[in-house]
């Protein structure tokens, strides 16, 4: 069975430091970055199983950030739980559209998002080769 790793890609601190515990607590090995600018990098460097990233974000929002995920030949399949403030529909069609796997509004419960996450990742972890990183555990 592959690694449970998760790049939480988050700006506030409180948001990012509950977020963290808990998914810790539920057996996820968890790498926080807070500049949307920075994600990418830290993606291909990381290769998680999944990413957590909020829609809005200092430096390149969320979308743009999926959006060249996705475009990405080794990295566009990497499951992805898109998080806002904002919930509005638009939002969770832009999501939709730009390939998020997942949409979760804040504020969220946190057994939400250990429930998401482990539930775009479910097919990863059974098969580290789907998510174009090879990378096992």
């Amino acid at each position: 069975m592959a690694e449970k790793q998760v790049l939480l890609v988050e700006d506030e601190p409180n948001i990012a430091e509950a977020i963290r515990f808990i998914l810790t607590r539920a057996g996820w090995n968890v790498t926080v970055e807070a500049s949307g600018a920075a994600a990418l990098a830290r993606i291909a460097t990381l290769r998680p199983t999944a990413v957590i990233l909020d829609l809005m974000l200092p430096g390149c929002s969320g979308l743009e950030i999926l959006a060249e995920l996705r475009a990405d030949a080794d990295l566009g399949r990497t499951p992805v739980l898109m998080l806002t403030a904002r919930g509005q529909v638009r939002d969770r069609e832009a999501a939709a559209a730009a390939g998020a796997s997942a949409f979760l509004a804040k504020p969220f419960a946190n057994a939400d998002v250990l429930a998401a996450l482990e539930a775009i990742a479910a097919p990863v972890l059974a098969d580290p080769a789907l998510s174009g990183s090879g990378k096992a555990g």
